[in-house]
């Protein structure tokens, strides 16, 4: 990651090139949504800025995810380079056997 990125980015920014979600524009309406929570607080705001090191936890209608900011991007790239922005701290929900 070249030196010269900033250290914080917008959270729907964020959530795309992180491949989180497939467009931008979905992005802001799941922030909107209050769907989102930085740091355990609920975000509205896609403006919002988020770092390295922020915890996001993101409600989808199926599934829960949580994530952990590992670094941003200056673009979206493939999504084996999206997977590097992030480390993912789910919990598992499935049912023990």
């Amino acid at each position: 990651m070249p030196s010269d990125l900033p250290a914080r980015q917008r959270l729907d920014k964020w959530l795309w090139h992180a491949r989180v979600t497939k467009t931008r524009t979905l992005a802001q309406k799941l922030v909107a949504s209050g769907a989102v929570r930085v740091n355990g607080q609920r975000c509205i705001a896609p403006d919002q800025r988020v770092g390295p090191g922020d915890g996001l936890t993101i409600q989808f209608p199926n599934r829960l995810r949580v994530l952990r900011i590992a670094a941003i991007a200056d673009r979206r790239g493939p999504a084996a380079i999206a997977t590097t922005l992030y480390e993912d701290i789910s919990p598992d929900l499935q049912k023990p056997q």
